[in-house]
């Protein structure tokens, strides 16, 4: 049992090693502006994330072709990127004015523009943490190529597989019948070292609107370049702009979207009321304080959590829009995002509220004593730190600083868990910032007992923030989890905002050093069980019960405190 346990401590640091070296490398090759992802100098790379073998990314050590984890890159890359050797990450450098049309990917809000048949422009404005990201997937990305290369040449003369040549002449075809559709994934399949099965039943997956056989498209595509990086030596290269590379650590985003903000605010008048912080989604405070009402009629008897399904079901758009109608007539504003945080924002003034969630103390209280709630989208890693710090700093009008009266930061989101499935909740009691001796305990408002009984799993103890979700491993979860640090879950934003919040209340005096602190997560996956990875898919309805749960017991605190 013991040589079992060092073993076990032994693979957990191994990963803990390559994660390090990956995040070191990645550093590296960002301040030397450029590097080619399958030479000499994107070799660091490839051997770490082998020798990581992180779960997302199933069968990379294989010599078949990981479809789940291609999926879930290609969902967060933008569309065309496979057909590109020139892939350059920039700024928000004013292609937004120009005659470039911005690609958005599915699963991840990022401008991207084609700027011609090899190059794509990635926009970077979330940090850090978008970087690594992005060249993650990109590495596993090319080594997948190359995986479909070496199943291609059948000769040291370059020659190709018939396989290959039958899959080319399907993707130069514009229209497929059924019957061509299934010999060219049968040729496909071939090269991929999957079975038919396999290749037929995650086919309609990577299906869009106006590319139903994207499937066939990327798989050549990425051949194709692997092939001419192989052959004639032409390498696919990863490049840096040099405004990115200058602006970045220095807040530039999120200082403008905090002061519009702050700005709104001010205009409103609502700066020296209580203000309460939330960082969720868009839709269930929104829909927690007014469908009741908004929805009356359609509700009838029916349980409030049908409506919140219903409502989160994309066919209901009509009863969505009934929702934000009353909303926006009772005191929601809505805040889009211009400044390339990609975070919007919605205040609501309760002091408007003719209907919602509050208890009967509420209507007794003064309108200059009820609460403001401002809720922002979720962060992504290292922006969340950038956006909560200059969120929390004081505005300055006129000459002189304005401080806002926060009383409470909540924070929900979603989150991997050790010990559960999906749509469990984690209470976190402290912090850890993987990669770091960094630690934040603190003292959570929101409590297990708060969450019990309604269910579903509740589980409390330690989260770890990590470097990037798509970089986890058994061996080093295991180890966090059967460790004395407690871990339950991980996840990519909680110390970044609480490095924020500490420093504003308790280095800069910026907020109050007793501000409320409220931590909860669901979780969207279990990395530890195989096929509940991040790449198995989304919650679907599974996701409802457990965000309208804890959104209720925020809100039940903020309208009580």
């Amino acid at each position: 049992m013991a040589n079992l346990n060092l073993m076990g401590r032994t693979r957990a640091q191994e990963s803990t090693n390559s994660i390090e070296r990956l995040y070191i490398t990645m550093r590296h090759l960002f301040n030397r502006g450029f590097y080619k992802p399958m030479g000499v100098s994107g070799e660091t790379l490839r051997e770490a994330l082998m020798t990581l073998r992180p779960e997302i990314y199933g069968t990379i050590a294989e010599e078949k072709v990981e479809l789940n984890g291609l999926l879930y890159v290609m969902d967060r890359l933008p569309k065309g990127i496979e057909e590109c050797r020139y892939i350059n990450l920039t700024s928000d450098e004013g292609y937004a004015n120009s005659h470039f049309k911005p690609i958005v990917p599915p699963k991840r809000r990022r401008n991207c523009y084609r700027i011609d048949e090899e190059q794509i422009n990635i926009e970077i404005t979330r940090g850090r943490s978008e970087i690594y990201d992005i060249l993650t997937h990109l590495t596993f990305l090319f080594m997948e190529s190359h995986k479909i290369m070496r199943r291609i040449i059948i000769d040291e003369d370059g020659s190709v597989s018939r396989d290959w040549d039958k899959l080319e002449a399907a993707v130069k075809k514009k229209d497929l019948s059924q019957n061509e559709r299934e010999i060219a994934l049968t040729h496909m399949a071939n090269i991929l070292g999957r079975t038919f099965k396999e290749v037929t039943e995650i086919y309609p997956k990577f299906m869009i609107p106006e590319n139903e056989e994207r499937l066939l498209h990327i798989v050549y595509w990425l051949g194709k370049l692997a092939l001419d990086e192989t052959v004639n030596n032409n390498k696919r290269i990863v490049t840096f702009s040099p405004v990115l590379r200058e602006r970045l650590g220095h807040h530039i985003h999120g200082e403008v979207w905090a002061d519009t903000i702050k700005r709104q605010l001010l205009e409103k008048n609502l700066m020296h009321r209580p203000i309460h912080i939330i960082s969720a989604n868009m839709h269930s405070v929104m829909n927690t304080l007014f469908t009741p009402e908004a929805l009356e009629k359609e509700m009838g008897k029916k349980p409030v959590m049908e409506m919140y399904e219903a409502l989160s079901d994309k066919g209901n758009g009509q009863l969505r829009n009934k929702v934000m109608k009353m909303a926006l007539e009772n005191g929601m504003q809505f805040i889009e995002d211009k400044s390339g945080t990609n975070i919007d924002v919605q205040i609501f003034d309760t002091a408007l509220l003719k209907v919602g969630y509050r208890n009967a103390a509420f209507h007794e209280m003064e309108a200059d004593s009820k609460p403001v709630i401002l809720v922002m989208d979720y962060a992504f890693g290292e922006q969340a730190y950038e956006t909560m710090d200059e969120l929390l700093k004081p505005y300055t009008y006129e000459d002189n600083e304005i401080h806002l009266n926060v009383v409470s930061i909540s924070i929900m989101g979603k989150a991997g868990i050790l010990e559960g499935g999906k749509g469990d909740i984690m209470i976190p009691s402290a912090h850890l910032f993987e990669g770091t001796a960094d630690n934040y305990p603190f003292y959570n408002e929101l409590r297990k007992e708060d969450l019990d009984g309604q269910g579903i799993k509740v589980v409390d103890g330690t989260m770890i923030t990590v470097l990037g979700t798509s970089l986890q491993n058994k061996d080093l979860l295991k180890f966090f989890q059967e460790s004395t640090w407690n871990v339950v879950g991980l996840e990519m934003e909680g110390a970044h905002y609480q490095k924020a919040i500490q420093a504003a209340s308790r280095l800069r005096d910026n907020i109050r050093e007793d501000v409320q602190v409220r931590y909860a997560y669901y979780a969207s996956d279990n990395p530890l069980e195989t096929g509940s990875t991040l790449a198995s898919g989304g919650l679907g309805t599974t996701g409802v019960k457990p965000t309208y749960l804890i959104t209720e017991k925020i809100l039940e605190q903020i309208f009580n405190s």
